[in-house]
């Protein structure tokens, strides 16, 4: 008996399973707001040398407007704006005569620190610590800190999850994120607040990995598609949330507290989450998956299979070693998981550097970084509606490639449209963001049901942890622009197209059954248990067939 067989009778997507996706929305939510908060929290606002000290040197300076003070005291760019970062140690009276034809002496770095422009950010890190000038790289890597804690989460939580399980790997993640998160709030130095938020970026990412795969585990192959796309709307949905949170609170301590506060919600109503009933069984827990197979059997209204179930029964479905303790290293044991593992770790590296390649990069709307941010989000809506439509009509493995392909197409064709086409590459880019979108909420769900239920955790957590390397990497390849202005785009166009040949070598799992152990991977089980790795003719499990 497969658990696919078990869950269509009793409702493979009742109200128990949507129970579990509403509930998984409180915490899903934050991830976009604390993934893209550094858009605002390290906004730069423009500031000039503070020059208030100079009116001592003079009552001159003090009978002259505030402009006026400003170009006496600091000096102008080659485009005529005033310098951020020097200051000239003396007023220079004679620039307001013939600033055009008089020289002034050398200027020098701010004495004094620096004024700050407020009408953007009431209050940011670069404010907050003066990041900026010699010190603004530590502004900017402030992304870099976070997601590095990300990656390594992403690794712990996976391993975490599949030893000790789904449910309370999950409180953890949910306590100790916001936890975390709030305590940055109250950092009294930059170095502090790093170290808080590499913690967040730690703890946060157990909530993405752990949730994905408890979803999709108590869900029929029928109702997959749907709870995938479903879930990833948590992604727009909160990031449409950050734009509007951002807009409303100007100080980047509250809008800390601010984009956290869901997880308490979260936190309360974690008492309802089961834990996987495939785990469970495959731990060889079988009372515990019988008591939540029967809460799933009540709330589904299905009474009459409550007496057919019964927890001797439910070793019949997975044949593992259940003494067994998995790892990352049974990723890599065997032949067809070593190959499974290189394939979506590329998959996962190559979308998330272009997902975020051309997140960073989209310009020419025009108009103020919260209503960007905000169309930056809704144009994810029609792309994963497309996604809906695609994974049962094509498949997981075309829609996947397809979406990587056309993303890398749009990046390519940037390149050539001449810059005063402003409309037309905004439009192209947009395409490009919506695409690249697109192959992010379908590779969350095919990598979920290509590993097996024993170790699907910790595949998750590598797939996870190879996806912020290119999130990592991204902000890099965009400073090529240096060199040549189009090598960023040529760059992701190579990645995306390139990670799309390997993606069309992953088998597919439309219709499929997951995946319950690595000897279903291998092909070395018994033949009556379907496997994604195995041909298509003897693995797959058409739907209704």
């Amino acid at each position: 008996m497969k658990f696919e067989d078990l869950l269509s009778d009793i409702d493979g997507f009742g109200r128990f399973q949507k129970m579990i996706l509403c509930l998984s929305f409180l915490g899903r939510i934050t991830l976009p707001c604390h993934f893209l908060m550094n858009n605002f929290i390290a906004g730069n606002p423009p500031h000039h040398c503070d020059i208030s000290d100079l009116g001592e040197t003079g009552s001159i300076f003090g009978n002259l407007t505030q402009e006026q003070r400003l170009t006496v005291s600091i000096p102008a760019r080659a485009d005529g704006t005033l310098s951020s970062c020097l200051m000239f140690p003396e007023p220079q009276y004679h620039l307001l005569l013939n600033s055009s034809n008089s020289t002034a002496p050398p200027a020098e770095p701010c004495h004094n620190g620096w004024v700050y422009d407020n009408s953007t950010f009431k209050s940011t890190l670069a404010s907050e610590w003066d990041l900026v000038c010699e010190k603004k790289g530590l502004n900017r890597a402030t992304a870099t800190i976070f997601f590095v804690g990300v990656m390594l989460g992403a690794v712990t939580f996976g391993s975490l999850s599949d030893r000790y399980g789904r449910k309370i790997t999950l409180l953890v993640s949910y306590v100790s994120g916001m936890g975390f998160a709030l305590i940055s709030v109250f950092s009294t130095s930059y170095v502090m607040f790093a170290v808080l938020r590499f913690l967040t970026g730690f703890s946060i990412t157990g909530i993405v990995i752990v949730s994905s795969v408890l979803i999709v585990e108590w869900v029929d192959i029928e109702s997959r598609k749907l709870v995938g796309v479903i879930d990833s709307m948590s992604w727009t949905f909160g990031n449409m949330a950050l734009s509007l949170l951002a807009f409303l609170i100007r100080d980047w301590r509250w809008l800390v507290v601010a984009v956290t506060s869901p997880l308490a919600l979260a936190i309360i109503s974690w008492r309802w989450i089961p834990e996987s009933a495939r785990w469970l069984i495959a731990n060889g827990r079988l009372d515990e998956a019988h008591h939540y197979l029967r809460k799933c059997i009540k709330m589904n209204r299905r009474q009459g299979m409550a007496s057919s179930i019964k927890p001797e029964n439910l070793s019949n479905i997975v044949v593992a070693n259940r003494s067994k303790k998995y790892s990352y290293l049974d990723l890599i044991r065997t032949p067809k998981m070593r190959k499974l593992a290189l394939f979506t770790g590329i998959t996962w590296y190559g979308v998330a550097s272009t997902y975020y390649g051309i997140s960073f990069n989209i310009a020419g709307f025009g108009v103020n970084i919260y209503l960007t941010q905000f169309i930056y989000a809704a144009v994810e809506f029609p792309a994963k509606v497309a996604v809906y439509y695609f994974l049962d009509k094509i498949g997981r493995r075309k829609t996947e490639t397809g979406a990587l392909f056309l993303a890398g197409l749009c990046l390519a064709i940037t390149v050539v449209i001449p810059r005063d086409q402003r409309l037309l590459r905004t439009v192209v880019a947009v395409f490009g963001k919506g695409c690249s979108s697109a192959s992010f909420a379908t590779l969350v769900l095919y990598s979920s049901e290509l590993y097996p239920t024993v170790i699907r955790q910790n595949g998750m957590g590598y797939n996870s942890c190879m996806g912020r390397v290119g999130v990592a990497v991204a902000p890099l390849i965009l400073l090529l622009d240096d060199v040549w202005e189009g090598l960023p785009q040529v760059i992701l166009c190579c990645i995306a197209v390139g990670v799309s040949l390997v993606t069309s070598r992953l088998p597919e799992t439309r219709g499929r059954c997951l995946p319950e152990t690595i000897e279903d991977i291998e092909g070395t089980r018994a033949p009556q248990v379907e496997s994604p790795i195995l041909p298509q003719e003897n693995a797959e499990k058409k739907i209704g067939g």
